[in-house]
């Protein structure tokens, strides 16, 4: 029986420097069926020129006008053939075993679970890799997900989900309004859509970061707003999916968590974002901040503590 086909999807922009390893690692999965596709998002730099040399090792290179990353993903998901996605950044890695130990779950449960791995950040050398357990990796279904990253402020990287393409159809495309946190509101709707999530913590995937360009630590108006639209819509989904009290209070955080994020840039979302907070009962969790933020809100209101400690 041959094994199903996993296509490996991978946007890239301005990755000369880190695309060739991220394709050498997609290239070395000991998953026998697979295929790699590369979409470059109109790169200003040489990460085109970079991944054409891997073409003639099965590579399928495609070029599109600078439209996001978001735009990029859903171009590679219509040229995709596999039952199974993964995602993966330009700057990323897999460990080559990661879609064979994901792939072995799929045969036991079926196609409509939603498969994670455990991840690592690092800067330069993969084998220098942080692997922090996550407290998210304990959900077994999207709402608990979704509740256990507003409790914590935990998270799943991209590259650590292997989901079917059956799953990813019914959930809908990437949103292409969207920047800054564009994944953390499509996996949301992947997760709420799923029947369970499975997380193999022996399936490894790096992820890149500390990059000056990276696109997670834009604070420009355009990023912000991502954000904040981001957070409302997934909110919406979590509510709609699950209203029960501690669904709303992690609601409440997540609205006040955004609100500290875009403030003072975007002073009127900041205020929707809080009055939002408050209709869900208030945020349980402190804003994040230093110890001499927490002191100065305490006295002076997040505001203006937040003017002061930025």
């Amino acid at each position: 029986m041959t094994p199903s086909l996993v296509s490996i999807i991978i946007p890239c922009y301005n990755a000369e420097a880190w695309v060739a390893q991220t394709l050498e690692s997609a290239l070395a999965q000991t998953w026998p069926h697979k295929e790699i596709i590369l979409v470059n998002d109109g790169s200003r730099d040489g990460s085109l020129d970079v991944a054409r040399r891997f073409e003639a090792r099965g590579v399928q290179v495609v070029d599109q006008p600078n439209r996001g990353a978001s735009a990029a993903r859903n171009h590679g998901l219509r040229l995709a053939r596999g039952d199974f996605i993964q995602f993966l950044d330009a700057d990323d890695l897999l460990a080559p075993d990661q879609l064979a130990l994901q792939m072995a779950v799929f045969a036991e449960e079926g196609p409509d679970v939603l498969v994670s791995g455990l991840w690592g950040r690092f800067s330069r050398d993969p084998a220098q890799a942080d692997f922090v357990p996550q407290a998210v990796a304990a959900a077994r279904s999207g709402v608990e997900f979704l509740q256990l990253h507003y409790e914590t402020g935990s998270m799943m990287q991209p590259g650590a989900w292997l989901a079917s393409r059956a799953l990813l159809d019914h959930a809908g495309p990437w949103d292409e309004t969207l920047s800054l946190n564009d994944d953390g509101e499509y996996f949301a709707r992947v997760m709420l859509a799923a029947k369970r999530l499975v997380h193999v913590p022996s399936a490894r995937c790096f992820y890149r970061s500390g990059l000056s360009t990276s696109l997670s630590r834009r604070s420009d108006r355009k990023s912000l707003l991502s954000l904040y639209r981001s957070v409302e819509l997934t909110v919406t989904h979590l509510l709609q999916a699950d209203n029960s009290p501690r669904t709303q209070a992690a609601c409440a955080d997540a609205w006040m968590r955004v609100a500290f994020e875009i403030y003072p840039d975007l002073p009127e979302q900041a205020r929707t974002a809080e009055q939002n907070s408050r209709a869900l009962g208030g945020p349980r969790r402190p804003m994040p901040g230093s110890g001499r933020f927490q002191l100065a809100a305490r006295f002076l209101g997040w505001r203006l503590a937040r003017r002061l400690f930025r």
